[in-house]
C-alpha cells in the first residue's frame, strides 16, 4: 500500500467522508466492492449530521485513511465504558477492498481504543445476513458473543430495508 497516512477525521472532512461511507455500502457503486449491504437496504448509510456529531463527541472518533493524498478508506472507534469500545463504520472505497487496507484500519482502531479509551474489549455489529463479513471479522480475532440486536427498520436513516428479517449479531475480540 503505497503512500499510505492515517488520521483523526476533522470537520471539513465530513462531505468527502460522506461520498465515501455511501459508495462503498450503499448502490450500484458499493457492488464494485465485497462488503456492501446495497442488496439488503437502500437509502442513505449515514448523514453529514450524523457523521458531525460523532466529530463533536470525545467518546468517539473517527480515523480517516489516506493513499496518495486520496480519501480511501475511514473507522469510528467509540468508548463504551468499563473497558469496552467499539468499532464502527469500517469502510474501504470499493475499488481498494481486498488490498489489506480493512486489516489495518481495525489494527489502528484497536490501537486507538486501547490507547485513548483504555479499552480491554472491542465489540461490533453486523447484519446477520452478511455472512462472508462476519467470517472476516472471525479471521480477525472476533468472535460472535451469542447476542442480537434489532435492526432500526423503521428509521430512514439507517437505510431502506430491502427485508424485515433483518438483525445485528455482536462480534467481540479481547484487546
Amino acid at each position: 500500500m503505497s503512500e499510505l497516512s492515517l488520521r483523526p477525521a476533522a470537520p471539513d472532512d465530513v462531505p468527502a467522508l460522506h461520498r465515501l461511507i455511501e459508495s462503498a455500502y450503499r448502490g450500484d457503486s458499493a457492488k464494485a466492492g465485497w462488503t456492501h449491504e446495497a442488496d439488503l437496504l437502500g437509502g442513505q448509510r449515514t448523514d453529514e449530521v450524523e457523521l458531525r456529531d460523532i466529530l463533536a463527541d470525545a467518546s468517539r472518533i473517527i480515523l480517516l485513511a489516506e493513499v496518495e493524498g486520496g480519501l480511501t478508506g475511514c473507522v469510528q472507534v467509540a468508548d463504551q465504558g468499563e473497558g469496552l469500545a467499539y468499532l464502527g463504520l469500517l469502510t474501504v472505497d470499493p475499488a481498494r477492498q481486498a488490498g489489506g487496507l480493512g486489516r489495518v484500519l481495525i489494527e489502528v482502531a484497536e490501537a486507538q481504543a486501547v490507547a485513548r479509551f483504555g479499552a480491554t474489549r472491542m465489540e461490533m455489529t453486523v447484519i446477520r445476513q452478511r455472512g462472508e463479513l462476519i467470517a472476516w471479522y472471525e479471521r480477525r480475532g472476533y468472535r460472535l458473543t451469542g447476542e442480537t440486536r434489532p435492526f432500526p427498520l423503521d428509521d430512514e436513516r439507517f437505510g431502506l430495508p430491502q427485508t424485515r428479517e433483518l438483525e445485528f449479531v455482536v462480534l467481540e475480540k479481547t484487546l
